[in-house]
């Protein structure tokens, strides 16, 4: 690709990912891993469920040789979608966080459930399971993983991690502020 930008070059490249948000790549989403190919930082051929499509859309888009997928990073397989044998879930909701798309349901002390059609097969969600009631299965025929709905729900994913964050040190901010001060309210 000639002309533009680095950023632009980056948005380019992220729209040709699959948007799964798995970290196999050695990055903590698709666009930073687009934003290191665009750098000239890594190569194109770091993205498993992408696999030798999106490698080929890669070196098209940039002017390059398709490489062979990085064995370092997994292999290509097709689409699948984590499923919890819910009789053996505890209900710790470790699994919820690291959900990139928020495909997992359920509360702490309450079974958990992944919706098939939200779950971009990241597989983010087993290592933290205690009880390891969490497997990867073939992606049913409801499952659409489709990149622009999975960029969407990963960016609202962040923005609620970041309102969690910024409310939770207001909280902190004013629990110190009333140790320190006492109310400030009189009856």
């Amino acid at each position: 690709m000639s002309g533009g930008s680095g950023d632009e070059l980056a948005v380019a490249i992220d729209a040709l990912l699959p948007q799964t948000q798995c970290t196999r790549c050695g990055y903590t989403g698709c666009a930073p891993y687009a934003a290191a190919i665009a750098a000239g930082l890594a190569r194109i051929n770091r993205c498993p469920p992408g696999g030798n499509e999106t490698i080929a859309a890669l070196a098209r888009l940039l002017g390059q040789e398709a490489l062979a997928l990085d064995p370092d990073c997994g292999t290509e397989s097709p689409p699948r979608v984590a499923f919890i044998d819910e009789p053996r879930c505890i209900g710790c909701a470790k699994c919820l966080p690291p959900c990139p798309v928020d495909a997992i349901i359920g509360a702490a002390r309450h079974v958990h459930t992944v919706l098939a059609e939200l779950c971009t097969g990241c597989e983010l969600c087993i290592a933290p399971c205690p009880v390891d009631c969490i497997e990867m299965r073939p992606a049913p025929d409801t499952a659409r993983n489709d990149a622009t709905l999975n960029r969407a729900r990963f960016a609202a994913h962040g923005a609620r991690f970041e309102a969690r964050l910024r409310e939770r040190a207001h909280e902190i901010a004013e629990k110190k502020a009333l140790a320190r001060h006492g109310p400030t309210d009189a009856p």
